[in-house]
């Protein structure tokens, strides 16, 4: 049997408090792939994100599977792999390390300022563009927040704090980071070694589907683009 007439699974986990809709767009053929979308769990209010990410773990129920997270996902993705055998490990508008984050989010984790978020309110993602992120457009926050799944105060504490917390000295190098050159959240220029998608913002699973369509079966097979797309490194 070839490698490409087995059926590779593929367990995708999206980004901080987003729903598995947010992948509805994503066609991979039925007769090489199977997908499977994670779901946000509730975590424990102190609960470490090593022990979310071994709970969360225990949902990829086939070896050798193919793991893919967006945004905050793929932080918790990366976290996982250390409890699972995958043949991927893929993340996308995210980051690798602690060094890949910027400056902003650094300093709301040193200073303690991300304490002060009002996660509580419905509209909390507007509230976090503009005091830990940055300004987004107001088309792009609309259709984010399209697809958020979970407003609850607990999750948001939590997962805000894992996210700009996140101790990670040395990426894992067998990590294929696809990042967008115009990412909101976490500017490419503090991104390196990610294969840049022209034009791709934060929400690019959403609105360049049809990039992922066409490379993330080459991704998930070999590990590598068909058709050469560049990937830089950027200091």
């Amino acid at each position: 049997m070839t490698e490409a007439s087995k059926i590779t699974h593929v367990y995708f986990m999206p980004g901080m408090a987003a729903a598995p809709s947010i992948f509805e767009n994503l066609i991979l053929d039925e007769s090489r792939f199977e997908m499977h979308l994670l779901e946000w769990q509730m975590p424990d209010r102190d609960e470490s994100l090593e022990a979310y990410a071994e709970k969360m773990s225990k949902f990829v129920k086939h070896e050798h599977a193919v793991l893919i997270g967006v945004s905050f996902g793929g932080v918790i993705v990366q976290e996982m792999a250390k409890f699972l055998d995958l043949k991927r490990l893929i993340i996308i508008s995210s980051v690798k390390c602690t060094d890949e984050l910027p400056p902003r989010m650094k300093f709301a984790a040193k200073t303690g300022l991300f304490k002060i978020l009002p996660t509580g309110l419905v509209n909390y993602v507007d509230q976090f563009e503009k005091v830990a992120v940055g300004n987004f457009l107001k088309k792009r926050a609309k259709l984010y927040k399209q697809y958020i799944s979970i407003t609850d105060k607990q999750y948001l504490d939590w997962a805000i704090k894992q996210m700009l917390t996140w101790k990670c000295e040395l990426p894992d190098e067998k990590v294929i980071h696809i990042h967008g050159d115009k990412d909101e959240v976490f500017p490419v220029k503090y991104v390196k070694d990610a294969i840049l998608v022209k034009g791709g913002t934060h929400i690019m699973i959403v609105n360049r589907f049809r990039w992922f369509n066409e490379n993330l079966p080459d991704l998930i097979l070999t590990g590598k683009l068909k058709k050469k797309i560049k990937k830089e490194k950027i200091s």
